[in-house]
């Protein structure tokens, strides 16, 4: 079983910046690709950002390439999701996800919600205007 605990929400500012982090428990964190959403209210869950398990491959939604870097230290079992430049529809609650078995071919599957094993309870981003 493994446990992931978001946190680094708040309330933003336009412009303004967050750094979310995501804790694993997991032994073997070091071989998980990892991946963001988030869900913004009546919305449905969306994929934010993902790397996969050495870091060397970063992936990423249109709507925050250029604004949002993920990255992780396999030392701290911990991934991490800068965010820059924010704005009023970035207001969501972020999830945190682990895809804990085979992480191969991210590249063709780090968006879709069914590739990953485990998920945190969430942290909420608000940006106001």
């Amino acid at each position: 079983q493994v446990q992931l605990v978001e946190s680094g929400g708040g309330l933003v500012q336009a412009g303004g910046s967050l750094r979310l982090s995501c804790v694993s428990s997991g032994r073997t964190f070091s071989s998980y690709g990892m991946g963001w959403f988030r869900q913004a209210p009546g919305r449905e869950r969306e994929s934010v950002a993902a790397i996969n398990f050495s870091g060397s491959g970063t992936y990423y939604a249109d709507s925050v390439k250029g604004r949002f870097t993920i990255s992780r230290d396999n030392a701290k079992n911990t991934v991490y999701l800068q965010m820059n430049s924010l704005k009023p529809e970035d207001t969501a609650v972020y999830y945190c996800a682990a895809w804990t078995q085979f992480p191969i071919n991210m590249s063709k599957r780090w968006y879709k919600e069914q590739t990953y094993d485990y998920w945190g309870q969430g942290t909420q981003v608000t940006v106001s205007s």
